[in-house]
């Protein structure tokens, strides 16, 4: 009687242990679950945008051992007129100018501070094409021309099956993939969810089976092609993202602070818009790429590639934003103007002819308004010009 008794109890407090294992797991859960469905609320956008580690999986990217670089000041510019009514409007949480590789103006809004690591969003897909530009100069990828599947051979028998490196990197895949971050049913706001609730972002890609065109034929803006880029630069090297971009970027850039990826439930980076980091750093990448890959006495990209991948060269149709290799070129633009930009308000906004690097971090919850998006680039345009 006492043994069955003493297995009875062995029985239950095994019981209670995985009950409250897994409570604790759902819990978390529905927090990360919850964290996304009020990610973009208008009461917590600016705090959530500054402290996506408090609800998400992530993971460092070492910045090195390496001493912080130095953003001399130069004499501050006095900002164009309407700039203000712009940072208000545009819901700007900092704003940061270079000219000649110096800081002639950094201010920061809504309760942010220059020590606030923010949520990069789609920026981070100018980091991920910088690290492929890397890896193509060093022979781990070899043409742009390959398919994907020769580095990631599971994408086989899905919508990218017959996709070259090339289409992926210029957002013609011909996958489906509904971008609209405003309908909870659609494919980001379902790829969102796999990502709170700890599932895989490559599972999720693999699930993906319909195409719209085939591969280089039509232009169309999907995140998820990031992510195969991610999965190609995974294959290719048998490396993790974090590690390579660290030591590839990262690290040579010598940022004040320690950037990290949000990730999904087995440690794989966000890739296409996980990425966060002070505006200085963010700062810091956009001299680099603006001084055709150099930064100090490093050459970090191959200046060959900056120039290729900041072409508008992908299938856009006349009279749309130009589009590169991950880097956006903005309408009647001249040679060597570009931009990385994500959505509610992030930009890196470069014009080599100016010797300009523009930053800026935001909550625009009217983003989408293409007044947003002409008020944006003519302040940009306004502040390159200025003296």
């Amino acid at each position: 009687m006492r043994l069955v008794l003493r297995w009875l109890i062995r029985g239950f407090v095994a019981m209670a242990l995985a009950t409250l294992a897994v409570g604790i797991w759902k819990r978390e859960g529905i927090m990360r679950l919850w964290a996304v469905n009020s990610l973009f609320s208008e009461s917590r956008i600016v705090e959530n945008f500054s402290n996506m580690d408090a609800a998400f999986l992530t993971r460092d990217v070492p910045r090195g051992n390496g001493a912080v670089s130095t953003l001399p000041k130069g004499p501050p510019m006095t900002l164009p007129p309407g700039a203000d009514a712009w940072i208000k409007a545009r819901a700007i949480t900092s704003l940061l100018v270079l000219k000649r590789g110096e800081i002639v103006h950094e201010s920061y809004h809504l309760g942010t501070g220059p020590e606030v690591l923010r949520i990069s969003w789609s920026i981070a897909k100018g980091f991920v094409s910088a690290l492929l530009g890397v890896l193509l100069e060093e022979g781990s990828i070899t043409s742009l021309d390959d398919p994907v599947t020769q580095y990631a051979s599971n994408l086989k028998g899905t919508a990218y099956d017959g996709a070259s490196i090339r289409n992926v990197l210029h957002m013609a895949s011909g996958v489906l993939f509904d971008e609209d971050y405003l309908d909870k049913s659609s494919d980001i706001n379902r790829m969102g969810r796999v990502l709170a609730l700890g599932g895989s972002m490559d599972g999720f890609t693999l699930g993906l089976t319909d195409t719209i065109a085939p591969p280089g034929q039509k232009w169309r803006y999907v995140s998820i092609d990031t992510h195969v880029i991610g999965m190609v630069i995974r294959g290719a090297t048998g490396r993790d993202i974090p590690s390579l971009m660290s030591e590839k970027i990262i690290a040579p850039l010598g940022l004040e602070a320690t950037p990290y990826y949000v990730t999904d439930g087995t440690g794989v980076a966000f890739v296409l818009g996980g990425l966060n980091m002070t505006t200085r750093d963010y700062a810091r990448f956009g001299l680099m790429v603006e001084q055709d890959g150099r930064y100090g006495d490093q050459q970090i990209v191959p200046a060959n590639w900056i120039h290729l991948a900041t072409q508008p060269s992908a299938p856009t149709e006349r009279g749309q934003i130009g589009y590169g290799l991950h880097w956006w070129v903005p309408e009647d633009a001249p040679a060597g103007v570009f931009m990385a930009r994500g959505i509610y308000g992030q930009y890196i906004y470069i014009d080599q002819t100016r010797d300009t690097v523009i930053v800026t971090t935001g909550a625009d919850l009217d983003f989408r308004a293409p007044t947003a998006h002409t008020a944006n680039m003519a302040m940009f345009r306004a502040i390159a010009q200025a003296r």
